[in-house]
């Protein structure tokens, strides 16, 4: 049963994607395609998170430190080189290489901690990420940040919004294939009650770093997006907000269901829009956090699991009760 929900979501998401990849070219409007290039870069950066949070039960304050590492990598190369297809993939590749290897030694150092011990930590070292880019100003610019060219292709919103979604898409068919793996049944074990596994013989630490790993290469690679979508990058990258932003989209949106992360970043995205927009009609908007943070109020008060973790658990009990009413008809 679960197998075959599993698969049904996937085919929504697909159907949905279907859908936005004919978008852009039946309903034109700029402002509109901006927008939604934003939803799915947040979306695969609140993916990245929830494969921590949602499926191995680590929380983490320091993952900014990667989406940063990532729109730092692309726009340094972008500023420093020529703005071509190579360049770009070479920011690519190197943006991987960087995240995985401190991904790999913050996992190392920092993963044999528990709970809010291992948060705190993360915490300082997306600080000192964020001291050096302040710092650094000879490669950074400091506060100031630095605008910079991108390859002609992605000029186009049209063109970088179909490139956005189309890597949304093959992350979370990738994070799905990965969780439903067995080592993705491991991190699930671990995330349930860690001593057991380790109990039956499983290594946790290195399935904590191998999520860790794969997190920290999917949230660069949502800040190499991120850089391009605005050609503009300073410190703000790695500011606490930016975790915060992922943390609220995988629980809002639900944790540990992926598709939570992708609904949870559009929600956040509009909403942020809309009470922005509504501040140019009325002064009492201008307040617009006050609006926000009612809002999540009401959806975790209303959605305590989150929206498809709350409605995934409705439906699972519509059909318990279905099932013992028709048992209760067969024996009577």
């Amino acid at each position: 049963m679960r197998f075959i929900q599993g698969n049904r979501m996937t085919a929504i998401v697909l159907i949905v994607a279907a859908f936005l990849l004919l978008l852009p070219f039946v309903y034109e409007s700029r402002n509109l395609l901006i927008l939604l290039t934003q939803v799915f870069v947040f979306s695969i950066f609140a993916m990245s998170y929830d494969l921590l949070l949602g499926f191995t039960g680590i929380v983490s304050f320091g993952h900014a430190m990667f989406f940063g590492i990532g729109a730092y990598s692309m726009g340094i190369f972008m500023k420093r080189f020529e703005p071509t297809l190579g360049y770009f993939l070479l920011a690519v590749l190197t943006t991987i290489v960087i995240t995985g290897f401190v991904s790999f030694l913050v996992g190392l150092l920092t993963l044999r901690l528990k709970s809010h011990f291992y948060a705190m930590l993360t915490l300082s070292l997306s600080g000192l990420f964020l001291v050096l880019a302040e710092k650094w100003r000879t490669l950074t610019y400091g506060n100031d940040g630095f605008t910079f060219r991108v390859p002609e292709l992605f000029i186009d919103r049209t063109n970088f919004y179909l490139l956005c979604m189309v890597v949304m898409v093959a992350v979370f068919l990738i994070l799905k294939r990965f969780t439903n793996s067995p080592l993705g049944r491991v991190l699930q074990a671990i995330r349930e009650n860690e001593q057991r596994t380790e109990s039956l013989g499983f290594h946790v630490l290195h399935y904590k770093i191998a999520a860790s790993v794969m997190s920290g290469v999917l949230a660069g690679i949502a800040g190499i997006l991120y850089a391009i979508s605005l050609r503009f990058v300073n410190t703000s990258v790695f500011a606490m907000d930016i975790t915060l932003d992922a943390l609220l989209m995988t629980i809002i949106g639900g944790v540990g269901t992926l598709v939570g992360a992708i609904i949870g970043a559009g929600l956040i995205e509009f909403a942020h829009h809309w009470l922005t927009e509504l501040a140019k009609e009325h002064w009492i908007f201008e307040r617009w956090i006050i609006f926000f943070g009612i809002i999540y109020i009401l959806v975790v008060m209303f959605f305590p699991r989150g929206i498809v973790g709350t409605l995934s658990s409705i439906s699972w009990k519509r059909k318990k009760q279905h099932s013992a009413k028709k048992e209760g008809k067969l024996a009577g």
